[in-house]
């Protein structure tokens, strides 16, 4: 038929295969050939069943996302007209499916009267993670093929499925080791030698009656799944298309579904959501590492330090199936430490999140030790020890002498300076920073820090080492607190100054939580402890008002029940606290401040648009490549909102000549260097009024 769609026969039983590299996306030149030829097979006598299947190493990985808002993504036909013109066949059809059915794949393989695969096959529908939800019957064929609440966890949390699952939860009707499309066209050939005329799974009802008969129940499971998607559109409309299946006729639901999947591709969160798909694709492309340059094989880690964060990246490794020696100096602490891994994964069995024996396994690959010879074979060692340089520059003179030649040395640093860090060895160009974020085996972001010196087969290394633990990696170049914590700083820069010019920290929460954030500054820092603040603002010499009188009463906060909140009786919420308003008021008078109203958007122009300045200078210092770059590190580390696609992406569509007006406006107010506009960012204000477009060359 075409380069896209051959046919082949093999009896009676009619081949159809899809090929379009890479990953057989529903391009509109493929789209039209499959039709054609699904027509003209349908209509053919000869043929007494279909297989469709495809060439490469996957089966249709989805739609073809560049297309969207553009002209050839509405062109007929469409990938609804495929999936009619599948279910239009009174002769059985199957999809033989390889690699992964997802999105508009599994639609199209829902099309087929039945669903094969090969025992490796993965099946979803990820398109609520592009802010969008499936548009070519996905939320009305799902919920019929293996029923309402299952097809709803799978559509709201976007995640895919394994063979076992979608096996036996009626997804596919066989799996076969071997030879999938001689396996698949026996199974079609037995259904039509059968005589079996199936129904089209659109006119299925037997899997949602159930749910049909009881909508309480379905919108309390709804309800459930919705808790962790506060703020965004999507979940919520991929629920409620599922329940219009539920009440309307299958037609009316299916036109329903369509409605709304235009409706979110043409609004604000799906264009920031797709943005954000296509940078993270452009943040794994780093200057001077190509496919030429291999990273260095990694068998074993090192990681020293068994605290929060070492235990932590010790199981983003082990959780990656990577050896883990884990060090210590002092027995004590060692055990401590691995009591509290044992103790994590003690909480995801009993959540039901893993199995007891995938624990078991995980943690027969922890080792722990308390002497730096046991590290000599690791192929990489990361330190996570307390953040002063003396320390680092003992811990990595020891490394130096210690582990062998070749091995990657990393450090977990979030502020300093990693070519001095790099200097303590005789093997700069082995050395890199590569910062987790708290909780690290949860948290997605590792920014992976280029020195001077840093080899390309040593970032060769650390991208595919992060890949293999599950992490979101960022290459960033060398800069106090680098893209994260240096535009943090920024964005925390104002807020003592708020407090004590009539701001409240509830207030100030307020405005970050109606943002999008999952909450603000204040709760932030009462979660993660005040006391960690207060004793770097004392190794640096630096003071903060209101925050250090809280330290010295010893309001740490939650951990201690008081910070900038009470929290009654071990509770999270945090209260309002009517002595913490009384210091703020103390600490006002004792520096001449007259208290006043303070606005909703005085506050967002004096702790959002500092970050978004930031975020400029680094772009225009060369410490991050692409403003995408900035926006991947605030999403997947920091908790800015997906719906907004990244403080970069927002500042454009909040529009950067406003941002700078307000800069200049509180620099002229203030005086204050962090209002000061960046020159990249005037430039691109007045020139587009985009930033998206900038790329640099790294400092490093």
């Amino acid at each position: 038929m075409s380069d896209y769609v051959t046919v082949a026969r093999d009896g009676e039983i009619a081949i159809v295969t899809i090929d379009n590299p890479p990953v057989n996306a529903l391009s509109f030149h493929l789209r039209q050939p499959l039709h054609a030829a699904l027509e003209e097979l349908r209509d053919d006598p000869s043929v007494a069943g279909l297989v469709l299947a495809c060439a490469g190493r996957s089966f249709v990985s989805g739609a073809d996302i560049t297309e969207f808002g553009t002209p050839k993504a509405l062109e007929r036909p469409s990938l609804p007209d495929l999936i009619a013109t599948l279910e239009s066949f009174e002769k059985p059809t199957v999809a033989a499916i390889h690699g992964t059915a997802l999105g508009g794949g599994l639609e199209l393989s829902m099309g087929c009267h039945y669903r094969v695969a090969d025992a490796s096959a993965r099946f979803g529908l990820p398109e609520v993670k592009l802010g969008l939800l499936p548009g070519a019957g996905g939320t009305q064929r799902l919920p019929r093929l293996i029923g309402p609440a299952k097809a709803l966890k799978i559509i709201v949390s976007g995640n895919p499925v394994g063979t076992k699952e979608a096996l036996a939860d009626g997804l596919l009707d066989a799996v076969f080791e071997s030879d999938l499309v001689a396996n698949a066209t026996a199974f079609v050939r037995a259904k039509a030698k059968a005589g079996e005329k199936p129904l089209p799974i659109s006119q299925r009802e037997d899997r949602i009656e159930a749910a049909r008969n009881d909508l309480k129940r379905f919108d309390a499971e709804a309800a459930t799944l919705l808790k962790k998607s506060r703020g965004l559109d999507a979940p919520a409309r991929c629920v409620q298309s599922v329940r219009n299946g539920l009440t309307m006729p299958f037609a009316e639901a299916l036109a329903t579904e369509r409605e709304y999947f235009i409706e979110l591709l043409q609004g604000d969160q799906s264009k920031a959501q797709r943005h954000l798909f296509f940078a993270q694709r452009e943040a794994a492309k780093v200057e001077g590492v190509d496919k030429s340059v291999k990273p260095r094989q990694v068998k074993r880690a090192g990681i020293i330090g068994a605290g929060t964060m070492g235990g932590g990246i010790a199981m983003s490794f082990l959780n990656g199936g990577i050896p883990v020696t884990i060090l210590e100096m002092s027995q004590e602490a060692l055990d401590r430490g691995i009591a509290r891994i044992g103790t994590t994964y003690d909480i995801s069995v009993k959540r039901g999140s893993l199995s007891e024996e995938a624990k078991q396994e995980r943690m027969a690959l922890l080792a722990g030790t308390t002497d730096y010879a046991d590290l000599a074979d690791c192929d990489i060692v990361i330190e996570a020890v307390f953040e002063e340089m003396a320390v680092k520059k003992d811990v990595f003179g020891t490394l130096d002498g210690i582990v062998k030649k070749g091995a990657v040395l990393a450090s977990n640093t979030s502020y300093l300076d990693v070519n001095e860090i790099a200097g303590f060895t005789d093997r700069p160009q082995d050395v890199v920073g590569m910062h987790f974020f708290s909780p690290a085996n949860v948290m997605k972001l590792l920014e992976i820090v280029r020195g001077e010196k840093t080899a390309p087969d040593v970032l060769a290394t650390a991208l595919d080492v992060a890949r293999r633990i599950a992490k979101v990696p960022v290459v960033v170049g060398v800069c106090h607190g680098f893209v994260g914590n240096r535009m943090l700083a920024a964005r925390s820069a104002e807020l003592e100054d708020l407090l004590l010019e009539g701001a409240t920290p509830e207030q100030v929460d307020k405005v970050f939580t109606d943002f999008g954030w999952p909450m603000g500054p204040f709760a932030m820092g009462d979660l993660a402890g005040l006391d960690i603040g207060w004793r770097t603002r004392k190794s640096l010499g630096k003071t903060a008002a209101i925050a250090d009188a809280l330290c010295e009463q010893g309001r740490f906060g939650q951990k201690t029940g008081k910070g900038y909140y009470i929290y009654e009786s071990g509770a999270r919420k945090p209260v309002p606290d009517p002595e913490v308003a009384a210091l703020i008021e103390e600490k006002a008078r004792e520096r001449g401040i007259n208290r006043r109203e303070i606005s909703a958007e005085e506050i967002t122009e004096r702790t959002l648009y500092p970050m978004i300045n930031e975020g400029a200078k680094i772009l225009q210092e060369g410490i991050a490549a692409r403003a995408g770059d900035v926006d991947i590190v605030w999403v997947n580390g920091y908790g800015f909102p997906v719906g907004k696609g990244g403080p970069m992406f927002w500042a454009e569509q909040e529009g950067l000549a406003g941002i700078v007006e307000r800069l200049e406006h509180w620099h002229g107010k203030t005086g204050k260097d962090v209002f000061e506009p960046a020159a990249l960012l005037r430039q691109a204000a007045s020139g587009g009024g985009r930033l998206s477009g900038v790329k640099t060359s790294r400092a490093a």
